[in-house]
């Protein structure tokens, strides 16, 4: 039997965890790893957000470890080289993992497979973070699709009507001791500065805040999913991506779990279509990155290579900081500094703003996500920014260009949304609060700016630009 080691990387649970659950049921002992080595992921390491969020759910996990009596090992330094020592000073005949899909990952992991099998270990990884990994749906010519809907109708057939159980935790963990593990605090996750001093008020990273979120989510806003889910001025959204992304909790475990606790009327309803049809999202953006790895860099679509992209950091830093004078614009922008998160709806606004009316690379934006953003996922990032620019799969028409002013009477009417994150409108009335231009001097009398462009003419910009490489 022996020891086999467990590879924690963005699995930080103990339940439904397909590699722990193998080491528990063929071997003695497990020694629980985690190995930080954001190097590894190319330009993509973790940015300053999503550093805060591992830092406390691996606080987390090592205390669910804990309560088995034994301890998360922490190490830094390169993987392979870690596993070797690690393998070496503990015996371990074994290791298992749970599979990552960023390009950079895949390509370290295949790797460190191959060696890890030449010095006669026994290796194996497992499908834990979607419903499906990548090459599992294809098209009936087993390519990659590049539209969401047939994906969707594809990966929904493979699910079935019957819903899949999560693994429960294994018991007894039968966990081994080692020396050389450093302190979580070494690792130097949390951000020097204080702006992260409340994102603790917003958040609750860890195992049982998934579930403490999936459960708010099924009792409060599932029913009202599909009609409330775009409106940022509620809470009608199940905040969970972040969770999701960490491994804290599978799209299995929540599937699950909505099945245990909702009557059957509900789970037929349009909410719960819906909610599920935005998990599926998430593994068609895995999907696209896996089978398209530069997509995280560079344009699917080629045509935009040429567009004329504008390059003006003074006016990406007022985007940045929630100072275009756009209000709702500018109110996604502060919601995400302060909490880590901005809602979806208000993403799309933002990012079309950036990229469309102010001409901006969509990679400014990607980065800016990256950083700022709790549930920074690499896959869903870059579909996202791409799918507003129009340069991705299942891209948004190039002529669909947000108008920020529709948008937020549409999806924020009362301004309820703008007069939390914009505190100098708070006091607007109404008529105002979504375009504060329209009586002059209003926005200066209340210290917020002049808007940055002109909406009608940045829009005829962008669709000149549009035109130019179509016709190119």
């Amino acid at each position: 039997m022996g020891t086999a080691i467990v590879w924690f990387r963005r699995d930080l649970r103990l339940a439904d965890h397909p590699a722990l659950d193998a080491a528990a049921r063929r071997h003695e002992r497990i020694l629980p790893v985690y190995i930080h080595a954001p190097g590894e992921e190319g330009a993509w390491a973790p940015g300053a957000a999503s550093r805060w969020w591992l830092h406390h759910s691996l606080q987390v996990l090592q205390a669910a470890l804990g309560r088995h009596h034994g301890a998360l090992h922490l190490r830094t330094g390169a993987s392979l080289d870690t596993l070797l020592a690690l393998v070496e000073a503990s015996g371990a005949e074994a290791v298992y993992w749970n599979r990552l899909y960023q390009p950079a990952l895949v390509e370290r992991d295949t790797r460190i497979k191959q060696v890890l099998r030449e010095r006669g270990l026994e290796v194996a990884s497992f499908d834990a973070a979607l419903w499906r990994s990548p090459w599992q749906v294809l098209t009936k010519k087993d390519e990659p699709y590049r539209v969401f809907t047939p994906f969707w109708r594809n990966l929904r057939a493979q699910l079935g009507d019957t819903v899949e159980s999560p693994l429960a935790v294994p018991t007894p963990l039968r966990l081994q001791a080692l020396e050389g593990s450093i302190g979580l605090d070494a690792l130097e996750l949390l951000p020097t500065r204080d702006w992260a001093d409340g994102f603790s008020t917003h958040w609750t990273p860890g195992e049982a805040g998934a579930v403490e979120a999936l459960d708010t989510f099924a009792d409060d806003a599932l029913r009202g999913y599909a009609e409330q889910r775009d409106r940022p001025d509620r809470i009608g959204t199940s905040r969970l991506s972040p969770h999701l992304h960490f491994g804290e909790i599978t799209p299995r475990m929540l599937h699950h779990a909505l099945h245990q606790r909702l009557p059957p009327a509900v789970l037929a309803g349009k909410g719960c279509a819906s909610f599920l049809r935005e998990v599926g999202w998430r593994d068609f953006a895995h999907h696209v990155l896996f089978h398209f790895p530069h997509s995280a860099e560079r344009n699917l679509d080629r045509r935009f290579d040429r567009y004329p992209w504008r390059d003006d950091g003074l006016a990406l830093a007022r985007w940045q900081r929630g100072r275009t004078g756009i209000p709702i614009v500018d109110a996604g922008m502060r919601e995400l500094w302060a909490t880590g998160w901005m809602h979806n709806r208000v993403r799309m606004i933002a990012a079309s703003w950036l990229t469309k009316n102010m001409g901006q690379h969509w990679l400014h934006g990607a980065r800016w996500f990256w950083d700022t953003l709790v549930d920074a996922d690499l896959a869903s990032n870059s579909l996202g920014w791409q799918w507003v620019a129009g340069s991705g799969v299942d891209a948004a028409p190039y002529f669909r260009i947000f108008n920020p002013v529709t948008q937020a009477r549409r999806f924020d009417p009362d301004g309820t949304y703008i007069r939390r994150w914009v505190p100098e409108l708070r006091e607007a009335p109404k008529l105002l609060v979504h375009e504060p231009w329209l009586q002059d001097g209003f926005a200066a009398s209340c210290g917020y700016p002049e808007p940055m462009l002109d909406i009608k003419a940045s829009r005829q910009r962008a669709l000149d630009g549009y035109d130019a490489i179509r016709s190119a």
